[in-house]
């Protein structure tokens, strides 16, 4: 049980202090969505996404996550609301929360949109079933409180041209404590019991996004990006080139920042139905973990004709 606890204040101390929390997301340029609330409404439909990533298939506990989001434009496409529905699970631990989301939206010109976001929700923290390779261990269940939860809550900006757009926002905004425990342990060969705090909280999570899309032609389009993620002192950039094909196909390449390379489509089945799919491998030690996988169905209903290069991007 000492190893047990041990080892919790080492994670959570790091995790608190120099790693991002969140789930980790590919196909984020298709469903902006699920890192900024000011987003809602900027498909000018009632858009529906699922998505679902399995992070490095070969490693035992590995992260796994679910998502769904639900927005649509309101009153004379002028706001934006949302709905957000997140269930995340590493190892013994996983956090599931739903969100509501609330964007106005200003028309600066006849071709610009910027949009101010707010997202407020609950997210509950768990430990269970965890597995220890000493068949006498004490579960951890069994001397502490192992679930938690907190209001949280986002913010955020998004710009929208015809065939540009760039967002910024900042997640846990509020820095929720998810779980606080204490504990008294005695060290093995002594009789001086030392005191342990386990503290979980989130840090602000900030991300910058920004794309353009340039037309060779009505069949071919291509869209470089990137994105910056930043988590207390940690940065990680990730720069992306999609190809958008016959108005039907995107393709698309990325590098991340200490971590390699992957690839992602997104597949038009028709104007209200897309399929989108991400693989990332990793370059040297990461190899180790295995591959990673994302799946993404989105829905477009009752969607506008819009005058973009390709609304379908954004």
């Amino acid at each position: 049980m000492k190893k047990i606890l041990y080892l919790s204040v080492a994670y959570i101390s790091i995790s608190n202090f120099f790693a991002q929390q969140d789930p980790q997301y590919n196909l984020y340029q298709f469903n902006q969505m699920i890192i900024n609330p000011a987003y809602a409404g900027a498909r000018e439909s009632i858009a529906i996404i699922m998505d679902y990533r399995k992070q490095w298939v070969n490693f035992p506990g590995s992260p796994t996550t679910f998502g769904l989001s639900i927005h649509s434009p309101i009153l004379n496409n002028k706001v934006g609301i949302g709905l957000n529905v997140i269930s995340d699970k590493i190892g013994a631990k996983s956090v599931s929360g739903a969100y509501g989301s609330f964007a106005y939206i200003a028309k600066l010109n006849n071709r610009l949109k910027l949009s101010f976001g707010l997202r407020a929700g609950y997210l509950n923290y768990n430990i269970s079933n965890v597995n220890y390779k000493d068949v006498n261990e004490t579960v951890i269940s069994d001397n502490t409180k192992t679930n938690g939860g907190s209001l949280d809550i986002d913010a955020g900006l998004f710009l929208k041209g015809n065939s540009f757009f760039s967002g910024f926002s900042v997640n846990h905004l509020n820095n929720p404590q998810m779980f606080s425990a204490n504990y008294t342990i005695t060290p093995t060969g002594t009789t001086n019991p030392i005191d342990y705090n386990v503290n979980y909280q989130l840090n602000p999570h900030f991300f910058f996004i920004i794309g353009k899309l340039f037309a060779v032609n009505e069949n071919f389009i291509v869209s470089p990006s990137f994105i910056i993620k930043s988590v207390y002192t940690k940065q990680v950039v990730d720069v992306n080139l999609n190809f958008f094909l016959k108005k039907r196909l995107w393709l698309g390449v990325f590098v991340r920042q200490e971590f390699g390379l992957g690839f992602l489509t997104q597949f038009y089945v028709n104007d209200k139905l897309r399929i989108g799919y991400s693989y990332d491998g990793g370059f040297g030690s990461r190899k180790a973990l295995g591959t990673s996988h994302e799946i993404m169905l989105g829905f477009d209903l009752k969607k506008r004709q819009l005058k973009s290069v390709t609304p379908r991007f954004l």
